[in-house]
């Protein structure tokens, strides 16, 4: 295969990788259709809400494996001379986009956080035990993880500048942080009534 192709198919399985609905999966296991419970949400958090810490967190840990799969498959091959390293950064983009628009959901899904987590804890580990950082300590000061995971998304941006990680990482940030921003915009405007859940 040509490297084009070779890199076309990493996007694409990375998409369908991402694009497992996790959460779904555990809740049905448990008689449950996430999708009309909570939130409605297929993420950790409306996992965790409704069936428990020990679900959520599973979902949590299978969701940021469905990105970092892909980035670390495409990194090793960049490390080989296979593909070129914008592929890794699209590759990270398509699981995370398969997260939040699954193909078997009518491209209705998550918020893309965890799934992202995975990519950059690949990519850029020590920006993302930063990140880490900052999310934990907007929640220890709000209680709500909407909030936590919002500001933790877009300090990637500013952290991988400092650290001078290259264009196409800055370049997958600001796209995961719009797009992170995109669909927590219903969080957004419960915050700025005052009524986001405090978890």
């Amino acid at each position: 295969m040509t490297p084009i192709l070779i890199s076309a198919a990493l996007v694409a399985i990375a998409y369908f990788i991402g694009s497992i609905p996790v959460g779904v999966l555990v809740a049905r296991s448990k008689g449950t259709d996430i999708q009309t419970v909570g939130s409605g949400n297929i993420g950790a958090t409306n996992v965790a809400r409704t069936l428990g810490k020990r679900a959520g967190a599973l979902v949590l840990v299978l969701d940021a494996i469905k990105g970092a799969g892909p980035a670390g498959a495409a990194l090793w091959l960049t490390g080989r001379g296979t593909v070129d390293p914008f592929v890794v950064t699209a590759v990270g983009f398509a699981a995370i986009a398969g997260h939040c628009f699954p193909v078997w959901l009518g491209f209705r899904g998550g918020k893309g956080v965890a799934t992202s987590l995975g990519v950059f804890l690949v990519l850029a580990p020590l920006v993302t035990a930063i990140v880490s950082g900052v999310w934990l300590a907007v929640y220890l000061a709000f209680h709500i993880v909407s909030l936590g995971s919002m500001v933790a998304a877009s300090s990637y941006v500013p952290l991988l500048i400092v650290f001078d990680r290259g264009d196409e990482l800055v370049a997958l940030a600001i796209a995961t942080a719009l797009l992170i921003l995109i669909k927590h915009r219903g969080n957004m405007l419960r915050l700025v009534r005052r009524q986001e859940s405090h978890v």
